[in-house]
Parts: C-alpha cells; structure tokens; sequence
C-alpha cells in the first residue's frame, strides 16, 4: 500500500535535525562510568552529568541497524518486523483485570497471566505476545521474570520479553529463553528510559548486557508531552526520538548490527488534570510522526495502537482505540500495540483482548484498500446484468471477491435486523466479546512444555529469587 503521509518529507527532515541537536547540544544524562568511556572513545563529549553525542557518531550507528527485526516462538512461526506487514500485539504490565458484566476490577494474579496468555494465543490477529498483567501475587524484584516464566507455558507464538531495567534480569531473560531456543532467535527486550533523556545508571546496565547477549532491542520511552516532554507534538516526538537513538548508540557501540525496534509511546497531558491521556487522537497523530521519523532512519517501528483512557467498554473506548490504532497503521507502522489496553495501561478485560482481535482485522481491511483495475472496475459485469444476466449475487464475479476478502465478515458485530437481534438476546459487541473470550478459555489448549522444561525454568527462578530477593 501507499503510506499516507502526515507529514511532508521536509517536516520528518526538520524532526530529525532537532533530534541530532538535541543529542548534540543538549546531551542524555548518564553517569555510568563504562559507557561514558565507550561513548567518549567514540567521539562524545561530556558536560557534567550528561553526554552529548554528536550526529557523526549517531548517523554511523543508525546506519549499522539492519532494516529487520525477527521473533520467533516455540511453534516455529517468525514474525519480521519491517517485511512490509502490519503486526499487532497486546499491552503489556496492565496491573487490573477488570469484569464488564459486573462492572467491577481488582490486582491482576499470576492465574490471570496465564489466562490472558493462552486467550491470545488462541487470537489470529494477535501475532505475537507480551506478557501481559503485572501479577500482584509475585514478588516486586521478581516481577519481570515472573511474568515472563508464567507466560512462556502458555504460548507457541512469538513471545517478546517484558520490559527489564536491570542486568541482572536480562541475563535470568536469557536464561529461560534457552529453554527455547537460541535466545536471540525468541526474544526481545525492551528498556525504558527515564524522560526526559535520563539513564539511570542501572538501566544503562541492563542496556548494555541485552547488547552483549545479542537480543533485538526495543528501547522504549514513555515521555508525556507538557510533563516530561514539550506540549508540542513535534518537539516531543523529537525527544522520544532522541531518547531512542541516544540508546541505540549504546548499544551498536557494544554489538554493532544488533537488531533495534524503532519504539514510541507519547501520551499527552490532560490539561485539566495533569494525567496522561492515551486516548486523545494526538496519540494517534504523534505515533504516525514516530512512524515517520523511524522510517527515515530505515528501522522497524512499534507504536501505540489501541489506546483509551476509558473504564469500560463504552463508545469512548470504540471511537479512541479506533482512531489511534488507524491512524499510524495508514502511516505504514510495523507493528501496532495496545490489544487489550484500557484505563491508560492500567487495565483490561478478556473481551477487550477478543474485541480487539477483531478490530485489528478491520485495521488490516483498511490498510489493504481496494484495487480500481479492469477487473475489478467490472465494466463487463455491469452490462452482462444489464442486458438481462441474473442479478448480481448470482455472479461468478461476486463470489470471486467475496472469497479474496473484499468485504470483511465480522464476527462480532452486529449487522443483522432488529428481530434477529432480539432474539439473539440482545446482546452487543462487549456481551458477545465476552462470551467468545469465555468459549475460548474453556475450549483451547497450547501445547505444553516439556518436564524437562518446566524444572529448567523452575530452577532458574529459584536461583533469581535467591540473587534478587533480599
């Protein structure tokens, strides 16, 4: 498809210059005394707690990243990023599950984990998987692991790894994904950096070994614009970008070639409350300029797509997740997050995470568009019913399309009469999600691991918790 462009090849080219300014002039804050000597041997300067990386270094090390990035899970599918697909996958650390029949929502537990795990497994729109709730039930420095191990069971899709902020918890990643397979073939991992263009010396660490262990890196800043970045949609896709490249470097300095995930999640500020706002269609908007700028740069792009700050599956929640989700993937993103996402990230349901499989569907009907050629432009077809043919239904042109998917069938969504409907119990897309996402949870089974890999992984928590758990 072609890309819609939201902004011109000059704006993404402006964005980018403030970004190597940014770097340049104003520099990231980073005490770590190794990587200060590795940057500086590189050709950077430092002033004071920051480091400034001047846009020779940053070019050269952009230019190292390969243009794809490849996942695989224990089922032997691959997933690339940046083969020309769109790819989804849900929100990860959501901390409340929440029930829409009763209303009601609570701390997500480890069973809940692997619930939400294996209902996305069973999702074919949701093509590879990260765990999903930080489960109240495991210890705080375990967190990240726990929600790594509990999910590895419960999938044979690419599973990325969650977010890490220590070395130490990188190599336990590594560890288990052994258990797998070659850990840079069925992992990623992902580091958030401080906004704005801050890096604690700990998760300069984690950075670091991630690059030595060889595993794509999806660095992955979290800035909100009015807060921790600009009020300007520019200005703060500007810094995010900065943020992301500023590790980037790193980590070709350590392992030139490794493989980065171009990543954004710029919310805005709600000006009335100070909160982030994931809903409001600026985040669509400023996920599209990331994908811009990210392409510009020739790397994989992973941003936000189904995003809201509603509570409820409501049509607030439709109408954001729907904007923000189709906006960036008309942009041309790789890979498009946020399946199951509510409350900001705070929370989901399991009829949120088949909702949304279906909308993901629809997104990629958007993005495939409609081809206007001679055959499809049906000029022949036209006249044949005009000149006495059966009607059209009766076409072999017809069922053509109907089978190449030019109309999307739904299986959610309500589009029958009202007497069909009534008798169906009423029951509308939220109702019939979650009927589905209970079906399903009865119904499918993953394969499981095997003994010796379920001890394995057993015996690499047990040898985390005594390392972490003080």
């Amino acid at each position: 498809m072609n890309h819609f462009k939201f902004l011109s090849d000059t704006e993404v080219e402006a964005m980018h210059q403030a970004t190597l300014r940014i770097l340049a002039e104003v520099g990231v804050v980073l005490t770590h005394a190794d990587a200060r000597r590795m940057l500086t041997d590189a050709g950077a300067t430092v002033n004071g707690e920051r480091v400034l990386l001047p846009p020779e270094l940053v070019e050269a090390c952009i230019a190292k990243c390969p243009p794809q990035v490849s996942v695989r899970g224990r089922g032997g599918t691959t997933k690339t990023l940046g083969d020309g697909s769109l790819y989804f996958h849900n929100l990860g650390g959501a901390r409340d599950i929440y029930d829409p029949l009763t209303g009601e929502h609570r701390y997500a537990v480890l069973q809940d984990l692997r619930d939400a795990t294996r209902l996305l497994d069973a999702l074919p729109n949701c093509h590879t998987i990260t765990p999903f709730f930080t489960p109240s039930d495991a210890p705080g420095p375990l967190m990240s692991l726990a929600m790594y191990r509990h999910a590895l069971p419960f999938t044979v899709k690419p599973l990325q790894g969650p977010g890490v902020q220590t070395a130490p918890e990188v190599k336990f990643a590594v560890k288990m994904a052994e258990v797998l397979g070659p850990p840079p073939e069925v992992l990623t991992l992902s580091v958030s950096p401080v906004s704005p263009l801050t890096f604690p010396d700990h998760e300069v660490e984690a950075m670091l070994e991630i690059a030595r262990q060889g595993i794509p890196f999806a660095p992955l800043p979290c800035p909100t614009a009015g807060t921790t970045a600009p009020f300007s949609i520019a200005g703060a896709v500007a810094q995010q970008a900065a943020e992301v490249l500023a590790a980037l470097v790193l980590a070709q300095l350590v392992q030139p070639g490794l493989g980065i995930i171009f990543c954004g999640r710029l919310a805005m500020m709600e000006p009335r409350t100070g909160i982030s706002v994931w809903g409001g269609v600026e985040m669509g908007l400023a996920s599209a300029g990331t994908v811009q700028l990210g392409h510009r740069y020739g790397l994989p792009v992973n941003v936000y797509g189904f995003s809201t700050n509603a509570h409820s599956l409501d049509i607030q929640n439709g109408f954001e997740r729907a904007l923000n989700a189709v906006i960036p993937a008309l942009a041309g993103a790789d890979e498009l997050s946020g399946i199951g996402e509510m409350e900001a990230g705070v929370m989901s349901t399991y009829a949120q995470m088949v909702a949304d499989d279906e909308f993901a569907a629809v997104i990629q009907r958007v993005r495939r568009g409609f081809a206007a050629d001679e055959d499809s432009l049906a000029v022949e077809v036209i006249a044949s019913v005009m000149n006495g043919s059966r009607n059209f239904l009766g076409q072999k042109h017809t069922m053509k399309y109907l089978r190449g998917g030019e109309v999307l069938v739904t299986k959610l969504a309500e589009r029958s009469a009202w007497e069909t409907w009534e008798q169906g119990g009423r029951r509308g897309l939220a109702e019939q999600a979650q009927a589905e996402s209970e079906r399903i949870l009865r119904e499918h089974r993953v394969e499981p691991l095997s003994g010796v890999q379920e001890r394995a992984l057993d015996e690499i928590m047990s040898a985390a918790e005594k390392e972490l758990v003080k």
